[in-house]
């Protein structure tokens, strides 16, 4: 379950939602015995140790993914994605947030020396459900500025190279 952040700029037509990338924000559950467990959450944050892949120098803050039980972190950057609604079986519902293949620019240990993530190189964001701009407002000159978080779901896939 997250958020997809948006706000509402001029164009050259007008004026339309544009994703805020300042804010995206999601907890990863998974289920353990029939109970939701908190395993990862999803924030921005500036990377700490770059692995080369990703811009340098590097950007003030990228999406980053920390998790719940070791705090280890990896960063990711916009590898590829695919519109919602364009696969039935990976990507079917029209009109939600892209689903999206990242690859991951950074990682860094949890303070007490955890590597759950840290060994990760890439992340899908897949099945995604919701999180697409509102279309009844950012209509008019007057909302330019204004911003909104819109609910969504999605299943998110973690990869490691072979070792």
């Amino acid at each position: 379950m997250g958020t997809q952040g948006y706000v509402c700029l001029p164009t050259t037509t007008g004026v339309s939602w544009t994703v805020n990338n300042a804010h995206p924000e999601a907890t990863l559950f998974t289920n353990v015995f029939g109970a939701a467990v908190q395993i990862i959450t999803h924030f921005l944050s500036p990377v700490v140790n770059p692995n080369g892949i990703g811009p340098n120098p590097p950007r003030f803050g990228d999406v980053t993914w920390q998790s719940s039980f070791d705090s280890s972190r990896v960063w990711a950057q916009k590898e590829n994605f695919i519109h919602a609604g364009t696969d039935p079986n990976s990507c079917a519902n029209t009109g939600s947030i892209d689903c999206l293949l990242l690859q991951v620019i950074g990682s860094d240990e949890g303070p007490t020396g955890g590597k759950l993530l840290t060994k990760t190189t890439f992340i899908q964001r897949l099945n995604t459900k919701g999180g697409s701009a509102p279309t009844d407002s950012c209509l008019t000159p007057a909302e330019i500025g204004k911003q909104v978080l819109v609910p969504y779901s999605a299943d998110y896939i973690f990869f490691r190279a072979d070792q």
